[in-house]
């Protein structure tokens, strides 16, 4: 049996964990598995995209000159093009 606050294996009989003393008799309460894990991530990853297709859509609505996208050859004489 793994202990839920620091993971160490215990006997499947043992009353407290052997490295930090937990009560081994009351089962935790919720214990994310790699489900739970994948799904989060996948809600994070979709906040991000979202998020930066949403300010991409406003910094292209920026007035002059605010929306250049090209450093103009005048700028940087010591780029080569």
């Amino acid at each position: 049996m793994r202990c839920a606050s620091c993971g160490q294996e215990n006997k499947d009989a043992a009353r407290a964990c052997r490295k930090c003393g937990r009560d081994l008799s009351v089962p935790p309460a919720w214990f994310p598995d790699w489900k739970w894990h994948a799904r989060t991530l996948g809600i994070i990853y979709a906040c991000v995209t979202v998020f930066y297709l949403v300010v991409s859509a406003v910094l292209k609505r920026l007035p002059e000159p605010y929306n250049i996208r090209r450093i103009p050859p005048e700028m940087t004489p010591w780029l080569k093009r």
